[in-house]
């Protein structure tokens, strides 16, 4: 007896039919009549009267459901404490904000006993240590697929621009790409960032514009000071919420890009560490 074989069973019991377990499950009809069948030989036991346009449960159907039912919440508790014990592997995200903090401390209110264990790399580097198991999962930014790994996104951010406070369009409160496709834009080389330099320069091209190359972007201190001090430039940001506020310096949202954070894990069902922080990090805005 496996516990495959149970999980079809009752999904056949809940779904009312071979067909409809089969879609819920995401398998071919076959391989879940074959597994029934084999549970049945394996038990002695007919657990389904199909004569009938729906399948329904004999006697000997009925009296195993619970027991099924219980002995599947028992393996999955099992799951639950390995995991919680083996701890989670997460790969954090740079920048500024305190979001990974709050995720930290959903994280404990649903799994208590969960370890967690952050470590901070590139984003290339996070998302090939979660190929290679070093990783349980990561948090990448921009990234609209991850080759060989599932994203689910979790927060979708406007992005802001950062001008000088003396510059016209700092009074407007909300501005647009076009606003400044004729002011020298501060970026970061694409080697730093390539998703979010990637993303940045897309938006450029869908607003259909192209501004003029300012000095590049080095660090955030350096670069919020000489947008205040230099000649008029900007530069664009995600998640402003732990930005420091700069003397000389405008931060307004633009209207239209957004920046998408999501998970990165390998493929197939999320093990309980993992769906513990994506309960987590649904609960964080």
């Amino acid at each position: 007896m496996e516990l495959r074989q149970l999980r079809y069973f009752v999904t056949v019991a809940e779904a009312g039919g071979f067909g409809r377990a089969a879609e819920r499950l995401h398998i071919v009809q076959s391989a879940v009549s074959q597994q029934v069948g084999r549970l049945e030989r394996e038990l002695g036991v007919r657990l389904f009267d199909r004569s009938g346009r729906r399948v329904r449960l004999t006697e000997g159907g009925e009296r195993l459901l619970p027991e099924a039912r219980a002995a599947l919440a028992a393996a999955e508790r099992v799951r639950s404490v390995a995991a919680e014990g083996a701890g989670l592997r997460l790969g954090a995200v740079h920048g500024p904000g305190d979001r990974i903090y709050r995720t930290l401390g959903a994280l404990a209110d649903v799994a208590p006993g969960l370890r967690v264990r952050l470590k901070r790399l590139a984003p290339a580097e996070r998302l090939a240590a979660v190929r290679s198991g070093e990783l349980d999962a990561a948090l990448v930014r921009a990234r609209p697929s991850a080759g060989q790994l599932e994203l689910f996104p979790i927060w979708h951010d406007p992005l802001h621009a950062a001008l000088p406070a003396t510059h016209p369009l700092a009074g407007k409160p909300l501005l647009r790409l076009e606003d400044l496709a004729d002011l020298p834009v501060r970026l970061a080389p694409r080697a730093a960032n390539p998703p979010f330099h990637d993303l940045v320069r897309d938006e450029f091209a869908a607003a259909g514009i192209e501004p003029p190359e300012g000095p590049p972007f080095t660090g955030l201190v350096e670069t919020m000071a000489e947008i205040a001090a230099a000649p008029p430039s900007w530069t664009v940001f995600y998640e402003v919420s732990g930005l420091p506020s700069v003397p000389g310096v405008a931060v307004r949202p633009l209207s239209g890009p957004v920046l998408t954070t999501s998970l990165a894990v390998p493929p197939g069902p999320p093990g309980p560490a993992v769906r513990h922080l994506l309960t987590a990090l649904g609960s964080v805005s």
